[in-house]
């Protein structure tokens, strides 16, 4: 295996999902002191990721094609890897949190989340890490531990509410072809420019994609679909 070396935080994405793992690269991309230097779709491509590119974290969707997260972690304790890990999930299971407690989970982030709450998770892990070393006594055994705690989520952008992205979410899921802004305001009831912020809020969060939609006379719509997976 491949011992991490001194520098940059460096981040394996495990995440099933292309579209979410590339928007997760993005993600940790733009938090300073991390650097993500994979993405891989599987268990098994994460083991051999692992046998090749040093890596201080794991970005860990808990939901793989090929098993639980959680039996992953475990089999990288009982391997000999040390890599931290940063669990990824839409289960709201409070069993599975306390069983990844013990196996090197140190955050959990449930789908779907915005690029602030993952910042703040990595901050925060990037803060415990600096924080190595023996403690001179219990409150800076607490502080370092503090520094993982995360507050509540992370507000949405100025100007969107959750009801009306309640919404938005809905109609786009059940749009088998998915939507415009137009078609959008016109289903949920919203001017086009608010239907497009929020449609490009579920771009940045990786829960929607868009694409040009050809055909018409003049500058081709957007039109938005609801990501595989997302939630």
């Amino acid at each position: 295996m491949t011992e991490p070396e001194a520098g940059p935080i460096r981040v394996l994405i495990v995440e099933d999902d292309p579209v979410a793992a590339d928007a997760h690269a993005l993600y940790v991309g733009r938090v300073p002191g991390f650097v993500a230097v994979g993405t891989v779709h599987t268990g098994a491509e994460a083991w051999r990721a692992l046998d090749r590119t040093a890596v201080d974290l794991l970005l860990l969707d808990l939901h793989l094609p090929d098993g639980h997260g959680l039996q992953l972690a475990r089999s990288l304790r009982a391997s000999g890897y040390h890599a931290d890990v940063i669990a990824v999930t839409s289960a709201r299971d409070l069993a599975v949190v306390r069983e990844g407690v013990s196996l090197g989970v140190v955050q959990y982030v449930l789908k779907p989340f915005t690029f602030a709450t993952l910042r703040d998770r990595l901050v925060r892990y990037a803060e415990f890490r600096a924080a190595a070393g023996e403690a001179g006594g219990q409150d800076e055994v607490d502080r370092a531990l503090a520094a993982l705690r995360a507050p509540g989520p992370a507000a949405l952008p100025k100007g969107l509410s959750a009801p009306t992205l309640q919404r938005v979410t809905g109609a786009l899921r059940e749009s088998v072809d998915g939507l415009t802004a137009t078609a959008l305001a016109e289903t949920t009831g919203v001017s086009r420019i608010t239907a497009r912020r929020y449609l490009e809020h579920l771009v940045e969060t990786g829960r929607a994609a868009r694409s040009p939609l050809y055909g018409q006379v003049g500058r081709p719509e957007l039109v938005y679909r609801w990501v595989r997976g997302a939630r």
